[in-house]
């Protein structure tokens, strides 16, 4: 298949799902951001293939992602995050979720055999209130002691620095030319 066809809308994905069913495929979904792509989600994603037999990875539309991270994410724009998760072998096909749908539309539509979530995504309430949609929800723990959100952070406090001591460095020798100037 192609990455057109790997990449699926809510209906393709629910057409599909009935065909892996009828094979007596176990269908695995998870979903996320996935800005720049970092071990932790590969690791999770590997992990979430473990569970059943057709991983289905729900992404974040660029405007959701906005939405919910502010307007400089995502670094990686939506073609981009989806690409690279379809070069990573532990994913079977992806769908993009968009902004301001119906709370947990894609659960709803595709009703997986298991949906794979962190510890962060759902609380225990969401946890029990998903079971009606799902035949059981895992949950795991994070794999990785990164984040995008914590990288980015690091980037922009080095960013910071450098910019604060080049901006100290011209202020004190603009104060010392003024005062020069002031003296004559």
């Amino acid at each position: 298949m192609t990455k057109e066809q790997l990449t699926l809308t809510y209906s393709a994905i629910e057409k599909l799902a009935k065909e892996y069913r009828k094979q007596g495929k176990k269908i695995v979904l998870t979903s996320g951001t996935f800005d720049m792509l970092h071990i932790g989600h590969g690791r999770y994603l590997a992990e979430a293939k473990k569970h059943g037999d057709v991983l289905i990875v729900g992404v974040d539309s660029d405007e959701k992602v906005r939405d919910r991270k502010g307007p400089d994410r995502p670094v990686v724009p939506e073609k981009e995050r989806i690409e690279m998760l379809l070069y990573l072998g532990s994913v079977d096909h992806v769908v993009v979720k968009p902004n301001l749908e119906e709370r947990w539309k894609l659960i709803k539509t595709l009703r997986p055999d298991v949906l794979v979530a962190t510890h962060r995504t759902y609380t225990d309430k969401d946890v029990k209130a998903l079971e009606k949609f799902c035949g059981r929800v895992v949950v795991l723990e994070p794999m990785a002691t990164t984040s995008t959100s914590a990288k980015l952070r690091l980037v922009q406090v080095g960013a910071a620095k450098k910019i604060s001591k080049t901006i100290s460095t011209r202020l004190v020798t603009a104060i010392e030319e003024v005062l020069e100037e002031l003296k004559n």
